[in-house]
């Protein structure tokens, strides 16, 4: 069932309305074409603001959001047994060894896909498209490995591809049916659409589309350590991982970037993290200040946009 977050004004929660204007002023003097900003704190909806043609119904392709959504159905199957982190990678998919691959892959474990530290020289995402049959499955498998897994940052959308094979594999469903009844139905998410593969299995690295609110329900989820509702939905611990620097992403562009990635979130300055996809969309959570916000937009500048977040909004939080 569809639930709204509860509505307030920013002073009732120690929220300067001055400086959401600034952030609001900022953005249009600067042109960026934003279409939709939230600020919640402390749980409550302090501030929403719509550009054209957007509205608070409309769902909105996330991009790369999709991976942080990814990983946390795989913590969700890590609790209930169904995997481990240190898995390999290899026997989820028996049907599609070979000795090259083996000899390739043998190393490979669920915690590489999580960290994208993978040990790959490109993303295979682009190459596994164009495999015969359109096989995605094979095509990352077949695309070498040129460093040890776990030694290095690569970003690599192929690597969410799999753990959303993985989850498929061990679930028999695609990630969207697996995670309606454990992430998006306890959080009054309706709607939720997934772009899959040819096999069926949910892209995992992109091509989920959902609402503002929605995505704002989701970084909330994690400002609470998993909790809603007073049920722990996703594991305190699992939350604490994903949120914390396993691997540096110190050769990445822009200094947001540059903090360190979990299991498919980028860390940021002033102790917060960020679920982010292409052209500006943002679930950023902020930790230290109770806060949570959204962004979705088409912009080619991201670093700028979490600047005036910095600027105005961080400010006038006190």
């Amino acid at each position: 069932m569809e639930q709204a977050l509860p509505r307030c004004k920013p002073e009732d929660q120690g929220v300067s309305s001055s400086s959401i204007a600034s952030f609001v002023k900022a953005v249009e003097e600067q042109q960026l074409e934003l279409h939709s900003f939230m600020l919640l704190r402390n749980g409550h909806l302090l501030s929403e603001q719509w550009w054209p043609s957007y509205g608070p119904e409309s769902q909105h392709a996330l991009y790369s959001i999709s991976k942080s959504f990814t990983s946390t159905a795989i913590g969700l199957a890590v609790a209930e047994g169904l995997l481990s982190i240190e898995d390999r990678v290899l026997p989820f998919f028996p049907n599609e060894v070979t000795p090259q691959i083996e000899q390739n892959m043998g190393a490979l474990k669920v915690k590489h896909l999580l960290t994208m530290a993978t040990g790959h020289a490109e993303d295979p995402s682009g190459i596994k498209r164009v495999q015969a049959e359109s096989n995605w499955v094979r095509g990352f498998l077949e695309t070498p490995i040129v460093e040890p897994p776990g030694t290095r940052f690569l970003y690599n959308s192929g690597a969410s591809y799999m753990l959303s094979a993985i989850l498929h594999q061990v679930t028999g469903q695609s990630l969207l049916d697996y995670l309606q009844p454990r992430l998006f139905e306890p959080l009054g998410i309706v709607g939720a659409v997934w772009e899959a593969c040819p096999q069926g299995r949910s892209a995992g690295g992109w091509g989920l589309s959902l609402r503002t609110e929605d995505l704002a329900k989701f970084g909330q989820l994690y400002l609470q350590q998993g909790e809603w509702n007073e049920k722990q939905l996703l594991s305190r611990e699992w939350v604490k991982e994903a949120t914390r620097s396993h691997i540096s992403t110190a050769q990445e562009s822009g200094i947001d970037k540059q903090q360190g990635y979990g299991y498919q979130f980028y860390l940021c300055r002033f102790g917060a993290y960020t679920a982010r996809g292409a052209f500006g969309q943002f679930c950023m959570v902020l930790p230290e200040q109770g806060a949570v916000v959204v962004i979705t937009a088409t912009v080619n500048n991201m670093q700028g946009v979490l600047d005036l977040v910095w600027e105005h909004l961080l400010v006038g939080m006190g």
